[in-house]
């Protein structure tokens, strides 16, 4: 089990215990994977083989205690077929509020099956980057067919979420923002990655992410960077306020999204954000994904705005 050292247990505790006297704020984890590899077919996620399937009742019985009371679930398959097989499972769990698909836009075929997908109100868009092999945002963005692809997947209202964001995929991003400029973005698993550590690098990188910010588009807030040097099995929330510090400052309490549903991640979150009110914190766990993501409530313990 994962635990706080305890400086930094007693003061995010401290932090969260004022949040507690008041209701409980409802979470939604925006980023999570369905897969059975036991299907006839088999399944390319996850990369290593003989792993137990992870179905909707699975994400139920994993959100529950920690407070979460709905998911979106991310593609992590290159299938397009997978898109409807998730389709189908997801329909019958009312949690799960919908889900991010995979098309490729380089692709001749995108527009069928995005006009396919897009009339599904689970089908809350696709995410892009540098996932599979041969998915590459970088040339996507001088391909003239790409472009005809996404302006296409504009007009539906769609969310495309970059996948892993360096600095040369929210580079070409901002490329993209230019000749799509109404595309909603979000950018994929910020938190999970280090921040560079090249001066000029990071220049870059803030910069980037500065002017994505003033064009609308969100950050999922996925997981924590360990560093290499953390001690096992603590979590001290002061090693990842720089990072959060860094992206708060960027995209404030109204562009940032949550996602996971690990515990100790789930409480530092929570002290970091109860620190900055109780509006802040309500907007990262649930009240910014709807913005994000336009899912629709589809359980009573769900939240919706208005």
């Amino acid at each position: 089990m994962h635990t706080l050292n305890r400086r930094g247990f007693v003061g995010a505790a401290g932090m969260a215990a004022a949040a507690a006297q008041e209701a409980p704020i409802p979470i939604i984890d925006t980023h999570f994977h369905l897969y059975d590899q036991t299907r006839p077919q088999g399944a390319p996620f996850p990369f290593t083989p003989n792993n137990p399937p992870f179905l909707p009742k699975h994400f139920r019985e994993s959100a529950i205690p920690v407070g979460v009371v709905g998911g979106i679930k991310v593609e992590a398959s290159p299938w397009v077929e997978d898109n409807l097989w998730v389709l189908m499972i997801i329909q019958d769990e009312p949690m799960i509020t919908g889900m991010i698909g995979n098309l490729d836009p380089m692709k001749q075929d995108f527009q069928e099956f995005l006009e396919r997908y897009h009339r599904n109100k689970l089908f809350l868009g696709i995410r892009y980057g540098n996932v599979w092999p041969g998915q590459d945002l970088v040339a996507a963005i001088e391909k003239p067919d790409a472009i005809a692809n996404l302006r296409a997947f504009a007009k539906t209202g769609l969310t495309l979420e970059v996948a892993n964001p360096r600095l040369d995929l929210i580079e070409a991003t901002l490329r993209l923002t230019d000749k799509v400029p109404d595309l909603r973005i979000v950018l994929g698993h910020l938190q999970a990655l280090a921040l560079p550590t090249d001066g000029g690098v990071l220049k870059k990188y803030e910069a980037t992410l500065r002017e994505l910010r003033a064009r609308k588009a969100f950050v999922k807030v996925s997981g924590l960077y360990r560093p290499r040097n953390a001690p096992a099995g603590v979590w001290d929330p002061a090693t990842y306020k720089p990072t959060m510090d860094f992206i708060y400052d960027i995209f404030g309490e109204d562009y940032t999204v949550f996602a996971g549903r690990n515990k100790t991640v789930i409480d530092i979150f929570r002290a970091y954000f109860a620190a900055k009110g109780r509006p802040a914190l309500e907007k990262f766990f649930w009240k910014n994904s709807i913005a994000a993501f336009r899912w629709v409530k589809r359980e009573a313990g769900q939240p919706q705005l208005g």
